[in-house]
C-alpha cells in the first residue's frame, strides 16, 4: 500500500465519509423532531445516559478483561466514547422501531460528544501511552475540528430541510440506505490500509469488540426494562447505545491522531456492529406476538 493512497484515504475519504454521513442526518431531522425529548423523556434521557455515561467504563472493564495492549485499548475507548451514528437510525428504520426517538438520541449525542470526545481521548492517550510515545493531540483543535466535521454538516442538512423540505423529504429513503453504503465504504478503506494490522490482530480485537456490543446492546435493553419502555423504545434505545459510529473513530484514529494502529478496533467494532444489531431485531422480532387470524 503506496504512502500516497494512504494519505488519500487519511486526508480525504475518511473525512468526506464522515461529512456525508453527518449531513444525511441532517437533512433528515427538524427542530420539531425535538418534541421526542417533551415526548418521551424516559427514553431519551435512557439512551443518553447508557451512550454517555455508562459505555466509558464499560469499555474500560472490558479492556481490563481482556488485558487489551495500549493502541487496541485506546481505540476501543476511543470508540465507546463516540456519539451513535446514522447507522443506527437505518437499523431503527428497518426493525420498524422508534425512528423519532432513534434520531433524536443520534443528534443529541452527536452535539454532547463534539465537547467530551477531546478531553476524554487525551486522557486515554495519557494513560495508555507512556511519554515519547503519545500520539499529539490539541483538545481546543480537535473540538473544533469535530464541530466542523459534524456539527456543521449536520446543520447544513437541517437547514436544507428548512428550505426546501420538498427535496429532502424525497432525499431521505435514499440517504438512510447510502449512509450504510458510506460507512461500510470507510471501513473498507480503513481494512485496506491497515489489512496486515487487523488480520494480524483479530483474535486479539475481536473477542473485546464483540463483547462491547454485545454488552452496550444488552446494557440498553437493561435501562429499558427499568424504565419500562414499550417494544420500540426499548429496541430503539438497545441499538442507539450498541451502534456507533465508528466512522467518527476511524477519522478520529486516521485522520486526528494519524495511527493505524488505533484503528484496527474501530474498524472490527464497525463490521460487528452491524451484524449483532441484525440479529438483535430478528430475535425480538421472534418474540413479538404473532398477529391472531380474522
Amino acid at each position: 500500500m503506496s504512502d500516497t493512497f494512504i494519505a488519500l484515504v487519511n486526508s480525504v475519504v475518511v473525512p468526506v465519509g464522515l461529512v456525508a454521513i453527518m449531513f444525511s442526518m441532517g437533512l433528515s431531522l427538524s427542530l420539531r423532531d425535538f418534541a421526542e425529548v417533551a415526548r418521551n423523556p424516559k427514553a431519551v434521557f435512557g439512551g443518553l445516559f447508557g451512550q454517555l455515561i455508562v459505555l466509558p467504563p464499560l469499555a474500560l472493564l472490558i479492556i481490563w478483561l481482556f488485558g487489551l495492549p495500549p493502541a487496541m485499548a485506546a481505540g476501543l475507548f476511543i470508540l465507546a466514547i463516540c456519539p451513535g451514528g446514522i447507522t443506527s437510525n437505518a437499523i431503527t428504520y428497518a426493525a420498524k422501531a422508534n425512528v423519532a426517538l432513534a434520531v433524536v438520541l443520534t443528534s443529541l449525542s452527536s452535539l454532547i460528544t463534539v465537547f467530551t470526545i477531546p478531553p476524554l481521548m487525551s486522557w486515554a492517550l495519557q494513560h495508555w501511552f507512556v511519554q515519547g510515545q503519545m500520539p499529539a493531540l490539541s483538545v481546543p483543535r480537535t473540538m473544533l475540528t469535530l464541530a466542523q466535521m459534524t456539527l456543521a454538516p449536520m446543520l447544513a442538512g437541517m437547514l436544507i430541510r428548512r428550505l426546501w423540505p420538498a427535496t429532502a423529504e424525497r432525499l431521505t429513503p435514499w440517504l438512510r440506505p447510502a449512509s450504510l453504503i458510506v460507512l461500510i465504504a470507510v471501513i473498507g478503506f480503513a481494512v485496506a490500509i491497515s489489512f496486515g494490522l487487523v488480520l494480524q490482530n483479530l483474535w486479539q480485537a475481536g473477542p473485546a469488540a464483540f463483547v462491547l456490543n454485545a454488552a452496550s446492546m444488552a446494557l440498553g435493553l437493561g435501562l429499558a426494562a427499568l424504565l419500562k419502555l414499550d417494544r420500540n423504545d426499548s429496541l430503539t434505545v438497545a441499538i442507539e447505545v450498541g451502534i456507533h459510529n465508528a466512522s467518527m473513530a476511524t477519522f478520529l484514529s486516521l485522520s486526528i491522531l494519524g495511527q493505524m494502529s488505533l484503528a484496527i478496533t474501530p474498524t472490527i467494532y464497525g463490521i460487528i456492529m452491524v451484524i449483532n444489531a441484525g440479529l438483535l431485531v430478528r430475535w425480538l422480532r421472534s418474540r413479538a406476538p404473532q398477529a391472531q387470524p380474522g
